[in-house]
This record gives structure tokens, sequence and C-alpha cells, in this order.
């Protein structure tokens, strides 16, 4: 039986990147993705800062130079998270990766488009990473259930806004008749468009009914309202329950692992487990 080649030094040292970068369970992992959270809160601040008028004329520079130190850091962490992992473009074409992309781009932009820098803010999206530093990663599974459930209930929810609609239809044509074109109610489509913002209970107040009857008609629009908004709701949470007792049913326990996938970063894998057990990517340390 062969052993094992060493490691050459290239590989020792993107592994340890890789498990600063990529691990939540150490040390070092975690100061690293707190760090990167405060240099994100304050690259968004910088850029909201930027956006007011008299901030900018006074602080300029100070702000401009700033967003620069934040790109520069954000290209090297950027650079080394391709450098630490085996697959590299997987990372680059994932959906964290494509966000660390965008969270760079805008600052280099600026040279040829002018007004780009202000792009910037759209690394506020990396504070989705706050997930894996306060160990919520489960929402992860916790959204593949409401995904499941939302798929289960969909024809439920069409069935619900089919009679939704149809209820619309008729109240508004009612409306139509009753109030008329002196109350604001100028067409069937207009007595529509007042019983869905009402029955969504937004009520903008632009179209009022005027006559006794209409206003009797509307009070019974605005209580249906509130029935019909907990509908789809009992809906999803009933599926929702059904998939989260179909899944505690099929779990089996599993001896949990420090392994992090470098993908979708899922935690708590087997401890022989050479794939995640989320997305199926190859565990690579």
């Amino acid at each position: 039986m062969q052993s094992e080649e060493p490691k050459s030094r290239t590989d020792l040292i993107r592994q340890r990147i890789y498990i600063v970068i990529y691990g939540t369970n150490t040390r070092a992992g975690k100061l690293f993705d707190i760090f990167l959270l405060i240099f994100i809160l304050l690259s968004v601040a910088a850029v909201m800062l930027e956006s007011v008028q008299e901030i900018d004329e006074k602080y300029h520079t100070t702000l401009l130079v700033a967003e620069w130190i934040f790109t520069s850091l954000f290209t090297i962490e950027y650079i080394l998270r391709i450098f630490s992992t085996r697959k590299p473009w997987k990372y680059i074409f994932s959906f964290y990766g494509i966000i660390d992309l965008l969270a760079i781009l805008p600052m280099y932009l600026s040279f040829f488009i002018s007004g780009s820098n202000l792009l910037a803010s759209i690394r506020a999206l990396r504070l989705l990473r706050l997930f894996r530093v306060l160990k919520l990663a489960n929402f992860i599974g916790e959204a593949t259930n409401l995904k499941g459930a939302l798929r289960a209930s969909r024809a439920k929810i069409t069935v619900f806004l089919f009679t939704v609609l149809i209820i619309a239809m008729v109240i508004g044509t009612l409306m139509f008749l009753i109030e008329g074109p002196e109350a604001g109610f100028t067409s069937i489509p207009r007595g529509i468009y007042w019983t869905i913002v009402t029955l969504t209970t937004v009520g903008y107040g632009d179209i009022v009914p005027l006559t006794a009857f209409g206003q009797f008609l509307s009070v019974l629009v605005m209580i249906t309202g509130y029935g019909i908004i907990a509908v789809p709701t009992g809906i999803v949470s009933a599926e929702f329950t059904k998939q989260r007792i179909k899944q505690q049913k099929n779990q089996k326990p599993v001896k949990k692992s420090g392994i992090v996938c470098p993908l979708c970063n899922a935690e708590k894998h087997n401890k022989k487990a050479t794939y995640c057990h989320s997305c199926g990517e190859k565990l690579i340390f």
C-alpha cells in the first residue's frame, strides 16, 4: 500500500489559508469572519456618507481613500479565496463568489464610468456571511424546507388567488354600479383596483365610496381582507410543518465534525464524509 505523498509548501500554505477563510470552528477563522463583517459595515457606511452632499464636500478625499482601502482589502480576500480552494471556478461562479466580485468591481469601474463607485453599496450583500459567523447555517436547511412547503402548497395558493381575483372583479363591478364616476369609480377596472387596495388593507384613499350602501360594502371588504391575508400563511405553515415532521422522521444521527463545505458553507458533516450533505461539493480538507 502506497503512502500519501507529502504536501508541498504551496499546498500547506493553501490549506492554512483555506482553514482561516472558510472555517468557522477555529479561533483564526472566527476572527477573520468578524473582522470581515466589520470592514463590510464600515465600507457600506462610507458609501452612504458619500451620498450625503454636505459630508461629501467636506470629507470627500478621506471617504475616497477609505473606499480604496476597503476595496484593496476585499480584492486581496477575493484572490486568497480563489487561491485556497482546489476548484476555484466553482467558487468564482457560486453565489458568494459572484457577490464578492461585485463588491470590488464598482471602484475599479469608476476609472471608466463616472459615479459607478456608488454601486459599492452592493457589498452590503456580503453581510449574508453573518449566517456563518453566528452559526446560523441551519437556516439553509430551513430555507429548503420552506421552498418545499411553497412547492407543495402552490396548487392551493393558485386556487386561492383565483378566488380572490374573482371576488375583486365582482365587488369592483358592484362598486362601479353603486358609486359611479361621481365618486371616482369611472370604470370596472377602477373598481377592481379599489377592491384590491381595500382587500389588502393598503387603503391609499384616492377613491372613497360616498353612498351608504357603498360604504357598507366597503366595510365588508375590509373585514374580508383581514381573513384573506391569513389564508396563504396558514396553507404554507401547514405544509412547512409537514416538511419538518417528515425531515425529523428521516433524519439519522451523525457524528459531527468541524469540516465546512467550501461551496455552500454547510457544517455538521459526518467525520468520514467525502462530499457535502447539502450541495454535494467535495470536501477538500
